[in-house]
C-alpha cells in the first residue's frame, strides 16, 4: 500500500487581506468580519490552523478552502492546506462512502472489514507523515470521510481537531448508517464536527459538540468576479464552447492581483457547429458524478425543452484526469457519451458535453466563470446534493437557476423567487421549468436579481469565516 505522500497546497495571501472582500459587505457584515479576523490572530498566537482533504482540485472543499486560506493569511493568521494521500483501492471504497452517505449504491462494492482495514493503514501512512508537522495546541480542520481514519492520531499529538463533513441526506437509511458506523469510531474523537445541514447530524455522534455551518462561495475568486461581456465571449470562443470571432480579450486577474490569459482549450462532443455568442445556453457545471444526473440533464433539454427554441445545452465537467480523487468520472462521462449517441440527430446537435482543462486551477474558475455569466438559465439536477456551490455561484452572478429540490439546494433557492425547485426525477417538470425560463426573459432577469440579494446575504465567504473564527476561539483554551 502506497499512501502517495502528504502534499501541502500553497495558497497565497490576499493581495490586500481582507479589504477588497469587505467592499461587497454590508457595513454590519464588514464590522462582524474584522472583528472575528482580529479575535482569531490573537487567540491563536503562534498556533497553525490545519486544513487536511484529498484533493487540491475538483469539488466543493477545494474550491472554498483557498479563498478561506488566502483570506485567513491575509489577515496574520497561519492558515495551511494538506492533501492526503492514498492508492486507488483507498479512493474507491471513500467513493463508496461518499456514495452510501448519499443512500446511492455506487458501485455495489462492499465497505466490510478487509475495506476498513485498508482505509485505516491510508490513514496511518497519511498520520506518521502529518505528524511531523502538527505541534501540540494546533488546530485541525479535517473534511470529510476521506480523512476520517486521521483524526484520532492528530488528536493524540495534542492537536484540537474539527471533522467538517460536506455530504450527507435529509434521511436515514442503513446505507447511510452503515457509512456512518464505518467511520463513527475515528470521527468521535474529535473536538468537535460540523456539518452543513442539521439533517446530515447521524443520531449517535456521542458526546462530541456539533456546530452547522453551510458552504460559501468567494465573490472574489477567478471563478466570481465580474468579467465583461467581451471576456465571456473571448474566453468560451478560445476553448471552443463558442462560434467567437473577437478573441482578444483572454485575459483575466488571478487572485494575486498578477495577469493571466486562457490558453488551453477543452474537450468537446457536439454535433454540428459550435454556437453563436446569441445562442441561448443551458448550462450545468458538474463533476462527471452519478449523483449530479448529467445524463437526466440531458434527456430533459432533449425531450422536454421545446424543440422550436434555438437554445443549446452545455453539460460541462472537469477533464476526467485531473480529479484525483474521483476513479468513476471516466465511467460515468463515458456513459453519458454513449447516451448521447444514441439521441436522434435533432437532438444531439442542440447538447455538447464538454471537458475543461484542469491544469491550472484558476484558468479552469475562469472558464466556469465565462460560462455561468453567458448562460440564459444554469440547471443543477442533483438526485442528491449535500449542498451544490454551483448554485450559488450562479445566483450569484445574476443567473435564474433551476435545482432539485434535494440536499443543500433548497437552502440557497425559494423556490419561484430566487430560482426554482423541482423533483430532479421528473424530467417533464424539469424541462418544463428550464422552457418557461427561456420564454420569459424578463422573468428570468428579476429572479436572477433577487438570487443575487440573496446570495450576498446568505452564502459569501465572509459568514463562512466568521462562524469559522467562533468555532476556532470556542475551541482554544482562554489565555
Amino acid at each position: 500500500m502506497d499512501a502517495s505522500g502528504i502534499r501541502p497546497v500553497e495558497e497565497r495571501p490576499a493581495p490586500v487581506g481582507l479589504e477588497r472582500l469587505l467592499e461587497v459587505l454590508d457595513e454590519a457584515q464588514a464590522e462582524r468580519l474584522r472583528d472575528a479576523a482580529a479575535m482569531v490572530a490573537e487567540a491563536l498566537g503562534d498556533r497553525t490552523i490545519w486544513n487536511l482533504n484529498s484533493t487540491a482540485a475538483g469539488g466543493g472543499v477545494a474550491e472554498m478552502l483557498r479563498p478561506l486560506l488566502a483570506y485567513g493569511r491575509g489577515a496574520g493568521i497561519d492558515v495551511r492546506w494538506l492533501v492526503i494521500g492514498g492508492d486507488p483501492d483507498f479512493f474507491r471504497i471513500t467513493k463508496r462512502l461518499h456514495h452510501a452517505f448519499h443512500d446511492s449504491p455506487g458501485d455495489g462494492g462492499p465497505l466490510g472489514p478487509a475495506e476498513h482495514d485498508h482505509f485505516e493503514a491510508v490513514a496511518r501512512a497519511n498520520a506518521d507523515e502529518i505528524d511531523a508537522l502538527v505541534r501540540p495546541g494546533d488546530v485541525c480542520i479535517c473534511h470529510d470521510p476521506q480523512t476520517a481514519g486521521i483524526v484520532p492520531a492528530l488528536v493524540d499529538c495534542g492537536a484540537l481537531v474539527v471533522w467538517r463533513s460536506h455530504i450527507g441526506t435529509t434521511n436515514q437509511t442503513d446505507r447511510t448508517r452503515a457509512a456512518w458506523d464505518f467511520i463513527a469510531d475515528d470521527v468521535r474523537h474529535a473536538h468537535h464536527l460540523v456539518f452543513s445541514r442539521q439533517a446530515y447530524v447521524p443520531d449517535d455522534v456521542g458526546d462530541v459538540p456539533v456546530s452547522l455551518i453551510a458552504p460559501s462561495i468567494d465573490p472574489l475568486a477567478p471563478k466570481n468576479k465580474d468579467l465583461t461581456v467581451a471576456q465571456q465571449r473571448a474566453i468560451l470562443g478560445h476553448v471552443g464552447i463558442l462560434r467567437c470571432d473577437d478573441l482578444d480579450h483572454t485575459t483575466y486577474e488571478r487572485r494575486d492581483g498578477s495577469p493571466a490569459r486562457v490558453d488551453h482549450v477543452a474537450d468537446i462532443v457536439r454535433a454540428g457547429p459550435s454556437p453563436t455568442p446569441d445562442t441561448p445556453l443551458v448550462v450545468q457545471v458538474s463533476r462527471w458524478d452519478p449523483l449530479k444526473d448529467m445524463a437526466g440533464v440531458m434527456h430533459a433539454f432533449a425531450e422536454f425543452v421545446d424543440h422550436g427554441s434555438d437554445a443549446q445545452l452545455v453539460l460541462a465537467g472537469p477533464n476526467v484526469s485531473g480529479v484525483s480523487d474521483d476513479p468513476e468520472g471516466a465511467e460515468v462521462l463515458d456513459d453519458c457519451i454513449g447516451q448521447w449517441r444514441d439521441l436522434p440527430h435533432a437532438a444531439r446537435a442542440r447538447i455538447a458535453l464538454v471537458c475543461l482543462p484542469m491544469a491550472d486551477a484558476e484558468e479552469n474558475a475562469t472558464i466556469v466563470n465565462a460560462l455561468q455569466r453567458h448562460a440564459s438559465v444554469v440547471v443543477q439536477k442533483s438526485l442528491q446534493e449535500g449542498f451544490g456551490l454551483t448554485v450559488s455561484e450562479a445566483m450569484w452572478k445574476g443567473r435564474p437557476v433551476v435545482g432539485g429540490a434535494v440536499g443543500g439546494i433548497v437552502d440557497q433557492i425559494v423556490d419561484g423567487e430566487t430560482g426554482l425547485l423541482v423533483d430532479p426525477t421528473d424530467l417533464e417538470a424539469f424541462g418544463t421549468a428550464v422552457a418557461e425560463l427561456l420564454v420569459d426573459p424578463a422573468r428570468a432577469e428579476a429572479m436572477g436579481e433577487a438570487a443575487q440579494e440573496s446570495t450576498r446575504e446568505q452564502f459569501l465567504a465572509a459568514r463562512h469565516l466568521v462562524q469559522y473564527a467562533d468555532l476556532i476561539a470556542e475551541l482554544l483554551p482562554s489565555p
